[in-house]
């Protein structure tokens, strides 16, 4: 569900991105707004994706990208063994520490991306099979970031739709009542 982001000051490229960025977690993190640990993790469709997983997901993969721009390696290492666990919430996992968690990659993501000298800034791609040997920008990285949230969140919206029919229009609702 798009919502309206403000149009950003006049040249004001990187807080146009993160507010195309913020729109988008926030759909994806209404999804669960009321549901419960059990509701959230649950897997309505022929799909292995829930929302606790999706949440868990995004959060990752943006730190673990921010992470690479600045050189350093994601908090969480995944490889064939453990790939499975970046979607599913295992061990003392709740969605409230996970959407703790991306508040605070959120947090991060800004102050490095407000930090970074400027957008051209390049790193180099994971060296992994899948990916060219190339270096891309934080403008890319910002791109993105915004790709992958949205993706996830038009995911979330048909998940909790069939979980109890409430749609992004409702949450939306709901969300601005809790916050008034």
């Amino acid at each position: 569900m798009v919502m309206h982001v403000p149009a950003e000051a006049h040249g004001d490229e990187r807080g146009a991105l993160l507010g195309f960025l913020d729109e988008a977690r926030g759909g994806l993190r209404r999804t669960v707004l009321g549901l419960t640990d059990e509701q959230a993790s649950s897997r309505p469709s022929a799909s292995e994706l829930s929302l606790a997983g999706l949440v868990k997901h995004v959060a990752e993969v943006e730190q673990g990208w921010v992470a690479r721009a600045k050189g350093e390696e994601p908090e969480v290492k995944r490889d064939e063994s453990n790939w499975h666990e970046c979607f599913v919430l295992v061990r003392d996992e709740t969605v409230a520490s996970q959407l703790a968690y991306w508040d605070e990659v959120a947090a991060r993501t800004e102050e490095f991306i407000r930090s970074a000298p400027d957008l051209n800034a390049t790193f180099a791609l994971p060296d992994q099979p899948w990916f060219p040997k190339e270096r891309v920008s934080l403008r890319w990285l910002l791109l993105r970031l915004i790709s992958e949230v949205d993706r996830h969140a038009g995911h979330a919206d048909i998940i909790r739709e069939s979980l109890d029919g409430k749609t992004a229009f409702e949450l939306i609702e709901e969300a601005g009542a809790a916050s008034a």
